[in-house]
């Protein structure tokens, strides 16, 4: 009876466990960066994101520790303070791409430069939970 209920249960476990593998999508994001005190906004490239975990309610998890990820390296390595940065993320990379021209577009029109960082100056890593 012992290992009937020990089956049963490891049977389950992996049910879920390939389900979820199943569901599991890649998450794309990219990163903004504005200031009010100064006139050039600052953007990462599209990047598929390491090990992205979406809610219930489909919002990125940890989203404000990416965002805190492009704030500190503005920071520490290119002597930029009092940033605003955001995250923008989709688990279609089309959709993110149009998010990314409504973005760009408005900045243009807003007349403010927009300098990118490459891939290779920037990425994000999955944060520590």
């Amino acid at each position: 009876m012992r290992y009937a209920v020990l089956l049963m249960a490891m049977l389950c476990v992996c049910g879920v466990q390939a389900k979820r593998k199943q569901k599991e999508k890649p998450v794309y994001a990219f990163g903004l960066s504005i200031s009010l005190g100064e006139q050039v906004a600052y953007r990462t490239e599209i990047q598929q994101l390491d090990s992205a975990v979406l809610d219930a309610n489909h919002f990125l998890q940890g989203r404000d520790q990416y965002s805190y990820q492009l704030k500190n390296y503005l920071e520490d390595e290119r002597g930029l303070s009092n940033r605003t940065c955001m995250i923008y993320f989709n688990q279609d990379a089309k959709k993110l791409t149009k998010e990314l021209n409504k973005v760009l577009s408005r900045l243009k029109k807003d007349e403010t430069p927009v300098q990118v960082l490459g891939k290779d100056e920037f990425s994000f890593s999955r944060p520590e939970f």
